[in-house]
């Protein structure tokens, strides 16, 4: 089995912040480091992090770097295999049997096509054992599902490849370049962080994410930009229950941009800060202290 290198894929850290650069993404040589490590040995890249630092954001680019399809599977609490895995279209498997005549019916062939690849639905673990290597499979918010799950992905990453036992084996040809994403909710398991090339997304200094900004937002005021990103690291200073990420950056210079606002003034600051906190004390505490913080910025 080949790693997930690929033609076209970048030849060294500095051309790999490049490129992730040039769709947007602003990478630390760290980050970048272990990501071009992770492509090159074809081992899946663990990012964990705080909420809003580039997680997701990153399998997207390297996506659309390698030209490849991105595939999410988004855990939650509860998720077992049947939903990342595969399942079968019972609704369409009844219709076909309704629509067999007694002859068929008996026999044992025409019955086996049930559980052909016509009525197989593909989940986004499948899809990606299947895609041949064109893919980027995303496993965002691994943290949120629960130790069983977690177990299955482990000896998942080790093989790339599943029994259906209606079907058979089922093993990858090539490996996708897999990244995992966890926003720390509860500790994963260190058999499964073995499997990975690990690394914590922390927040950006103000240079580099005023940069981030200037990126993603070219036609900003200066001004303005440099207000936001000073006034966002006072609140991540604050004794906040969610403090904002870098999205949450970008979605008030957004928001003030809509409004036509070259700076920040206590007025528009009020007025917008829903796109900056998103809780309901948080915003209490904030509205309290907005006269400081537009004048620190």
């Amino acid at each position: 089995m080949r790693d997930a290198t690929a033609v076209g894929s970048p030849a060294s850290v500095p051309e790999l912040q490049q490129r992730l650069r040039n769709h947007g993404y602003l990478a630390g040589r760290g980050l970048a480091t272990a990501t071009f490590i992770g492509l090159r040995l074809g081992q899946p890249i663990l990012l964990e992090g705080e909420v809003g630092v580039g997680k997701t954001e990153l399998a997207k680019c390297l996506a659309a770097i390698h030209g490849r399809e991105l595939i999410r599977l988004q855990c939650y609490e509860g998720i077992d295999t049947h939903q990342a895995l595969y399942e079968w279209d019972y609704a369409r498997q009844i219709l076909h049997v309704r629509a067999l005549s007694e002859r068929e019916l008996a026999d044992s062939d025409t019955v086996g096509d049930l559980y052909s690849k016509d009525f197989l639905i593909e989940r986004p673990l499948l899809r990606a054992i299947r895609s041949g290597g064109n893919a980027v499979l995303l496993i965002d918010e691994i943290d949120r599902a629960d130790d069983e799950f977690e177990a299955f992905l482990l000896e998942l990453l080790s093989d790339f490849q599943i029994t259906i036992p209606e079907v058979g084996l089922v093993a990858a040809t090539e490996r996708p370049i897999v990244v995992l994403t966890s926003n720390r909710t509860r500790e994963l398991h260190d058999a499964l962080k073995r499997r990975c090339l690990y690394h914590w997304i922390g927040y950006p200094s103000v240079d580099e994410e005023l940069e981030i900004v200037r990126l993603q937002a070219p036609g900003v005021a200066g001004k303005l930009a440099e207000q936001v990103v000073t006034a966002v690291h006072e609140l991540r200073d604050m004794d906040l229950a969610k403090p904002p990420g870098v999205a949450e950056t970008l979605d008030w210079v957004d928001a003030l941009g809509v409004l036509g606002g070259e700076k920040l003034d206590g007025e528009t600051a009020a007025d917008t800060l829903g796109s900056v906190i998103k809780d309901r004390d948080d915003l209490e505490l904030v509205h309290a202290e907005l006269d400081r913080l537009v004048a620190d910025g």
